[in-house]
């Protein structure tokens, strides 16, 4: 039995969970919020207890180290040498990292040379190794990135319809994003059913403030939303999804915007739901203020109609489909966008169970017994892969 650590480091975040392999059994998990930032908290759950204080957290150095400080000291663990192995996400691994890596100085160099796809992410995350690896010298340390499930596209699906020179010179391609998130609930769907995963075309819908729509296909990403960065694909919370590249242009003239970065930042914080009801980025609030803001309604309508387009696509692509997933915050958790998406797939033969759909909280088919299409909901568990690949790559358990 040995003890891995799951850590998501953002920019101004730290996530983690503790588990011990090979049981697969979470021990605890927690956050740093407002990393760097004034009113900083850590937040730690064990044996059903969660506790929240609020301390001055500047970096990730000082994040780390309360962390294992805090693990030893409420005795979730009797000594820091229990940690045999720490699993990070990372967001972009480009072409380069196909799959998990363990951690080594040329591996982490590549990380920190890459956080031009990703530059909100990548150097914190890196950060976070380096913190880890200060910390935790003991510890076998292995990234995990995002994009890496989506390696295995084809050509046809991640190259853009620019100057080939664009990709060989300077990587503009698709890479994809949520990829962890896709790997494990595919793989659990095709447990809960029964069937090997690579006899499915399944579609697997990941529902969060961020949204991504992957098509699988002989148990690969076989082509996804999300583009170049996580700003491309469907509407979302703040993020536009695909838009005409044309009407940024027209856009930074429009509100004399000099630094493309500034539109950007519109595109990815100022719009998706948020943008188009004035309201909220927040699927419940929209819900609820529907019926007396037709804003709240077209922002549901909107975001519902580009899934549904996706979905159609990726049928075509595939020459059919055999299953769809549910999974993240919204996939999880609201009944009514999940009626509201399937409802709009019966012309592939979708049929919803009204009854499964209204079960809060549990992996399960919510598809009717004469639907040509099964449908489940499935919830993440993207640290429980990151553990996993771990184990896989440093033979710990």
């Amino acid at each position: 039995m040995v003890k891995i650590l799951a850590v998501n480091a953002g920019s101004s975040t730290l996530k983690w969970k503790l588990f011990e392999m090979p049981q697969e059994t979470e021990i605890a998990s927690g956050m740093v919020d407002r990393l760097g930032l004034p009113g900083s908290t850590f937040a730690v759950k064990f044996n059903g207890t969660k506790t929240k204080d609020e301390i001055d957290i500047p970096d990730q150095e000082k994040a780390v180290s309360l962390l294992l400080q805090r693990l030893t000291d409420s005795g979730i663990i009797a000594d820091l040498t229990e940690i045999k192995g720490v699993g990070h996400r990372i967001v972009a691994g480009g072409e380069f990292f196909k799959e998990s890596a363990e951690v080594t100085p040329e591996n982490l160099q590549k990380i920190i040379e890459l956080s031009a796809y990703a530059p909100l992410h990548n150097p914190n995350e890196a950060k976070g190794i380096q913190a880890f690896q200060h910390n935790l010298p003991h510890a076998k340390q292995v990234a995990v990135f995002d994009t890496s499930f989506h390696t295995s596209m084809p050509e046809v699906n991640y190259l853009y319809s620019v100057p080939m020179d664009y990709y060989h010179k300077y990587g503009a391609r698709k890479y994809g994003a949520h990829g962890t998130s896709h790997r494990y609930v595919s793989q659990r769907a095709a447990e809960i059913l029964g069937v090997p995963l690579k006899s499915q075309r399944m579609i697997t819908m990941h529902l969060g403030s961020g949204v991504s729509i992957t098509a699988i296909k002989d148990g690969k990403s076989f082509d996804t939303s999300m583009g170049f960065t996580p700003l491309a694909g469907v509407t979302m919370s703040t993020r536009s999804g695909d838009i005409d590249a044309s009407l940024v242009a027209f856009l930074m003239k429009k509100l004399s915007i000099t630094d493309p970065d500034e539109m950007i930042d519109i595109l990815n914080k100022k719009s998706g739901l948020l943008g188009i009801s004035g309201l909220s980025p927040d699927m419940r609030d929209l819900l609820d203020t529907r019926a007396e803001r037709p804003e709240s309604q077209l922002a549901i309508d909107i975001f519902v109609n580009r899934i549904v387009r996706y979905v159609g696509q990726y049928v075509a692509e595939m020459g059919g489909v055999d299953t769809l997933v549910f999974t993240a915050g919204m996939g999880e958790g609201s009944i009514p966008v999940r009626k509201m998406i399937v409802d709009s797939l019966g012309f592939i033969g979708a049929k919803l169970d009204e009854e499964a759909n209204k079960v809060q909280a549990v992996e399960r088919v919510i598809s009717a017994p004469d639907s040509k299409v099964k449908v489940l909901i499935v919830p993440t568990n993207e640290e429980l892969m990151i553990v996993r690949d771990v184990i896989k790559l440093t033979n710990l358990a």
